[in-house]
């Protein structure tokens, strides 16, 4: 019977194709609707705990509180020790310890005197120690425009934007100055070594880079460092297992009248992310929920139709002795078939669209360069497991309901009827 019924669907193409194109649109909207917007949420989550969050963040009490003003005054100390000691504890991540700061680049003519100055937002992370993943986790081996990544002391990245601006080249020899932990003036010299385009707008108007052993020696921050972030090793966020470690770290450092005793916080408990992913979710749950609704409406009115156009049809068929139960699932079968081909057509296609954004993405650098949130310039889908079945939901099931309703008036009226409207 399916054989049958695959060979009239193809030779009558006024009875499946409108149906299956109807069908391979809808199942492709929702699809590449879904992606996009679970690549927001994807990319949000990445680019925060890659450049600011982590999965984890430990610092002291007091730098929490003040942790907008990067109180270095309160930076955690013994940090060696203590990151040998969460890597024993909770081996399934990384730990790597950061220090942000700000300061005043200071870029000298040829006599020596000041040429060009900036205020710029830093960060000294682990690049040239063993072992170390912030290369990667920063993206620098693709990022970098000109020149390389850090390769001895005294070396700085800066962003290439910064760089054009204060007409910095390759191998210039910059002045930053800044406060170290003890509240004095921190004074450095540094050779920039390369110029980086991170692809987020707020740290791409004026953001460097330095080792961290580099800052430690700046900022008389020796073996001390502001935060220690931890990376999940399995690259991906989740948000119970980092609930559980925070909550064990925090039992075991209780100690609330110290406030430089370290405090764990997850990448939820950060920068209003918490609230801010939960108002996502929730509005992209929406969104989807109303397309999916939007569209299996406008798929189940396909159905309905067409098995209402068919009443002619099923008269002749119900003349010839056809039985009203097997001229009903007959229907459905159809129903099933054509949904199925549309959703698979509907879905490849969508997941090709769908690979194109996740690739190459939206580029949104002129409407977000003013921008304070740590977001991409590329908007960006990301196929995952659900991208390959969500668009069967309105593409086989709202089809399959359709011609389950149109077919139940077969039962409700007289055979006579419905011939009738054969000659009509």
């Amino acid at each position: 019977m399916i054989k049958f019924l695959i060979k009239g669907l193809i030779r009558d193409h006024h009875r499946s194709l409108f149906p299956i194109i109807i069908v391979t649109f809808g199942t492709l909207l929702t699809t590449v609707l879904y992606s996009f917007i679970n690549g927001q949420l994807n990319d949000l989550i990445d680019s925060n705990a890659r450049f600011d969050t982590g999965h984890l963040k430990l610092m002291t009490r007091a730098y929490d509180k003040l942790s907008n003003q990067i109180p270095n005054e309160f930076a955690l100390t013994g940090v060696e020790k203590l990151i040998e000691s969460l890597n024993n504890k909770y081996p399934g991540y990384n730990w790597t310890p950061r220090i942000k700061f700000i300061g005043l680049l200071d870029v000298p003519d040829e006599n020596g005197e000041t040429k060009n100055q900036n205020t710029v937002f830093g960060m000294a992370v682990n690049l040239i120690g063993k072992n170390s993943q912030e290369s990667e986790r920063f993206n620098l081996d693709k990022s970098i425009i000109r020149g390389h990544i850090p390769e001895k002391p005294g070396d700085i990245l800066i962003s290439e934007e910064l760089a054009k601006r204060m007409k910095i080249d390759i191998g210039h020899s910059v002045t930053l100055l800044s406060t170290s932990s003890n509240g004095a003036m921190a004074v450095q010299n540094f050779v920039v070594c390369g110029t980086v385009k991170f692809g987020i707008g707020v740290m791409d108007r004026g953001a460097i880079i330095t080792d961290i052993s580099d800052m430690q020696f700046t900022l008389e921050m020796f073996d001390g460092a502001g935060e220690i972030l931890g990376f999940n090793k399995n690259k991906f966020y989740i948000p119970s297992e980092a609930e559980k470690i925070k909550f064990d770290f925090n039992n075991h450092y209780l100690n609330k009248g110290d406030k430089y005793s370290p405090l764990m916080l997850t990448l939820e408990d950060q920068n209003g992310l918490g609230e801010y992913l939960q108002y996502i979710n929730v509005v992209g749950f929406i969104i989807v929920g109303i397309f999916l609704i939007a569209m299996s409406i406008v798929l189940l009115n396909t159905g309905l139709m067409s098995g209402i156009r068919r009443y002619g049809e099923v008269g002749v068929r119900l003349a010839l002795g056809e039985a009203k139960a097997h001229i009903y699932k007959s229907l459905l079968y159809e129903s099933v078939l054509i949904g199925i081909v549309g959703s698979v057509i509907g879905t490849i296609l969508g997941l090709a669209i769908t690979f194109y954004l996740q690739e190459y993405g939206i580029d949104i650098t002129e409407s977000i360069k003013n921008s304070s949130i740590i977001m991409s310039n590329i908007l960006r889908a990301k196929i995952s497991f659900v991208s390959f079945y969500i668009g069967f939901i309105p593409g086989l099931l709202a089809t399959l309901i359709g011609t389950a309703f149109s077919g139940i008036q077969i039962f409700k009226r007289q055979t006579a009827s419905l011939f009738k409207e054969l000659e009509v």
